[in-house]
């Protein structure tokens, strides 16, 4: 409900969505349960679909999916018969050049589904792996790097709009050097800069692939005094300052996004 009311109701469909994180900040965790909250039905915020996650960086969290679909099935006992998972398709990648030639595949999947639930969800988990070890930092590799991006986004966009599909892109971060507005001295959106884990960081791939996705959503995690926000702390009865019970808190900004406000 939280997410929901900060994103006027959740992930959009016919755009792409994109979440920046750092790495434990909760990008896998989220994909995941959006995979199974689109096999609900649009009274309950689902989609009544199936979903396609493309995984690049580690092995697909098939354990960790198999735990939050039992949670999942215990809170909606009268929806799900069978298994949550088996309604979630998974294809590896390895390279952003095999990206770009599964995409005539996936057209064709999209278009040849005969289940109940047709796919209504693609996550890319994470868009960054493909391209930040691949290219070497040449103007030719640059430039080369810059129509990739192009193209695969272009033909997602394509698919989203064709399908009416919510297409969700996980995107690393990397530490922000020099001036505090924004990517290179530019402001992307509402944020001057992003903050996690106390370390001022910008979303990976920089200014040409912050043009190829609609809406940008940022997690940070930070770790917070217990009762800070309270406006005073008992020093003396936690031993000192070293000692202060802490807590991790994770937050959801919108970067920006055509349809939602500042939040």
């Amino acid at each position: 409900p939280v997410l929901d009311r900060c994103l006027g109701g959740g992930i959009p469909c016919n755009s792409i969505t994109e979440l920046v994180a750092e790495s434990s900040c909760g990008k896998t965790q989220l994909c995941l349960q959006l995979t199974l909250s689109a096999q609900l039905p649009p009274s309950l915020g689902g989609l009544s679909a199936s979903s396609l996650y493309i995984h690049t960086e580690f092995s697909f969290p098939s354990r960790r999916l198999h735990q939050l679909s039992h949670a999942f099935i215990s809170s909606h006992p009268r929806i799900f018969n069978n298994d949550p998972c088996d309604r979630i398709f998974v294809h590896a990648v390895y390279s952003a050049d095999q990206l770009f030639d599964i995409m005539p595949k996936i057209e064709s999947f999209l278009e040849n589904m005969n289940t109940q639930l047709p796919v209504k969800l693609i996550v890319i988990d994470s868009i960054a792996a493909l391209f930040r070890s691949e290219f070497e930092n040449t103007p030719i590799e640059l430039k080369r790097r810059s129509s990739l991006f192009f193209k695969i986004s272009g033909k997602l966009k394509s698919l989203a709009k064709r399908f009416g599909l919510a297409v969700v892109v996980t995107n690393q971060v990397v530490d922000l050097m020099g001036h505090s507005e924004g990517m290179n001295g530019l402001k992307v959106g509402n944020l001057g800069s992003l903050v996690s884990s106390g370390r001022r960081v910008c979303p990976a791939l920089g200014l040409a692939w912050a043009n190829c996705v609609n809406s940008r959503l940022f997690l940070s995690r930070n770790e917070e005094v217990v009762g800070e926000e309270n406006g005073s702390v008992d020093v003396s009865a936690c031993g000192g300052g070293d000692f202060l019970p802490r807590q991790t808190r994770r937050r959801l900004h919108v970067v920006f996004a055509p349809h939602l406000p500042d939040s």
